[in-house]
């Protein structure tokens, strides 16, 4: 989701509905009673969301995840 730097993004619980949670950053979480509106904002202190690095993506899934390379990568057997 892009949104320019000047957007509120609002989502509504459904006020018949049920209780919900809203989860920050994977750590904070709140709850949120039926009827609940949460709307976001450009905060002050601007966050960095991606981290560019010199190595191509599929490399660092590779390390990450120790996936086998064997067969794919490199030249051909024989």
């Amino acid at each position: 989701l892009v949104v320019s730097p000047d957007s509120v993004v609002a989502v509504e619980t459904d006020p018949q509905g049920h209780a919900a949670v809203l989860c920050c950053d994977g750590r904070r979480t709140f709850a949120l009673p039926a009827g609940t509106r949460i709307e976001v904002v450009r905060g002050a202190t601007p966050i960095r969301l991606v981290r560019l690095h010199d190595c191509p993506f599929t490399d660092r899934l590779v390390r990450k995840f120790e996936l086998p390379v064997q067969g794919w990568r490199g030249p051909r057997p024989g």
